[in-house]
Formats: C-alpha cells, sequence, structure tokens
C-alpha cells in the first residue's frame, strides 16, 4: 500500500539519536497506528514495548536481532520483524525511509 486513507497525522515529529532518526506517527480509525521516518547513516539501537513490522522503503540497512550473533542485510523494498519487549540493533548504510507498523 503506497497511500494511507482516512487517518490523522501527530503534528510533533519523534526525533532520536540527535535527529539522525526521525518519524511521523500516522493514526488510523481503527485505533491501529504506524510511523513514517527517515533514517541517515550510522549504527543504532532501538527497545521495542510492542511487536514491529519495518518496511525499508528506500536505502539500505544491516539489523541485527536480539539474542542473534548474525546480522541480516535489508534493502529497498524488503522488511523484517522486532518482538515486542525486545530490541535491535541497525547499521543504516544510505539515507532510509521506512515504515514502521506496530502488530
Amino acid at each position: 500500500m503506497s497511500d494511507f486513507e482516512n487517518v490523522s497525522v501527530v503534528k510533533a515529529a519523534n526525533i532520536y539519536f540527535d535527529g539522525k532518526v526521525t518519524s511521523r506517527t500516522i493514526k488510523f480509525s481503527d485505533g491501529t497506528h504506524k510511523t513514517l521516518g527517515i533514517m541517515m547513516p550510522g549504527d543504532y539501537e532501538f527497545n521495542t514495548s510492542e511487536a514491529e513490522l519495518m518496511e525499508i522503503l528506500a536505502g539500505s540497512v544491516k539489523i541485527q536481532l536480539a539474542g542473534q550473533a548474525d546480522w541480516q542485510s535489508i534493502a529497498a523494498g524488503s522488511e523484517f520483524k522486532v518482538e515486542g519487549n525486545s530490541s535491535f540493533k541497525i547499521q543504516v548504510e544510505t539515507v532510509t525511509d521506512y515504515c514502521c507498523s506496530y502488530l
């Protein structure tokens, strides 16, 4: 899905890592929400409270999920899931556009 209809957008941005990762929250009428954002090149670690589906819309990253030794390459057009109450490390190789769905 490339467009979202009948949504509201939270005006205030979510800003992480001195502005190197930013997103906006999109709220749907059924109570679900997503974030749409941009990550600049760098190494970051995120904690999750909810399970997440991360879609990489443009750019490329490497991820390491909590408890795993191996890194996975994720390119534009691909996605990965993260369990709730977990964490993941991400190496952003190029400016990356993403959509995070909370499951």
